[in-house]
């Protein structure tokens, strides 16, 4: 049986990197990111703010197992920009984590083979320029409650010190919070003791 993953790596907070070759540039961010919706904000806020830029290209990679992953070269030619920037998130053993590379064209073509060096090395200063870190995996739970049950419920969450998220205060009581996976099913049994106390598991991650 295969042991459960407690860690993982990803980057602590967004960074930024810079390469320049023959008048372009390309402008590189890596951020700490959960979901493919989650990148695409991302992308869209980048897309934004160089609205005169001619490409930006990513990769990214989610979850423990480190299966989930998509590289885009934006219009760029095939596995010249998305690949190399996917490369850096796995020479690093990253998860969790977007890295998108901006383009701006200098006039003069690069050819494949330049294209891949500048998105690598893009890629590669954002995540030098950042921090990696590593963290701790949990269990994220819906609680469902009714609200006599709130002091119950706010009992164990500060017992073990739970990070709470989304609280939704009212008949019906809704929180998200996270369980360590060496103590998520003694906690679970702790709430599921309380009248009216329904979980549902978010993922872990």
């Amino acid at each position: 049986m295969q042991t459960e993953k407690s860690t993982y790596r990803t980057i602590k907070s967004i960074s930024e990197g810079v390469y320049k070759e023959k008048g372009s540039k390309f402008i590189a961010y890596a951020v700490a990111c959960y979901a493919e919706e989650e990148a695409k904000k991302h992308l869209d806020s980048w897309r934004k703010l160089h609205y005169q830029s001619r490409h930006v290209c990513y990769a990214y990679r989610f979850g423990l197992d480190q299966k989930v992953f998509r590289a885009n070269d934006d219009g760029e030619p095939m596995n010249s920009a998305g690949a190399p920037i996917l490369g850096q998130i796995q020479s690093n053993d990253l998860t969790n984590v977007l890295i998108g590379v901006v383009r701006y064209f200098g006039g003069t073509k690069l050819g494949v083979g330049g294209l891949v060096q500048a998105y690598k090395s893009a890629a590669k200063d954002a995540i030098l320029n950042g921090e990696i870190i590593e963290l701790e995996v949990f269990e994220w739970v819906q609680i469902t409650f009714d609200y006599s049950a709130m002091p119950a419920v706010m009992n164990i969450l500060k017992k073990h010190q739970l990070v709470m998220k989304e609280p939704l205060f009212e008949a019906e009581c809704s929180l998200m919070c996270n369980f360590t996976l060496q103590k998520k099913e003694s906690i679970k049994q702790e709430f599921l003791g309380i009248a009216s106390v329904k979980l549902t598991s978010l993922g872990v991650y």
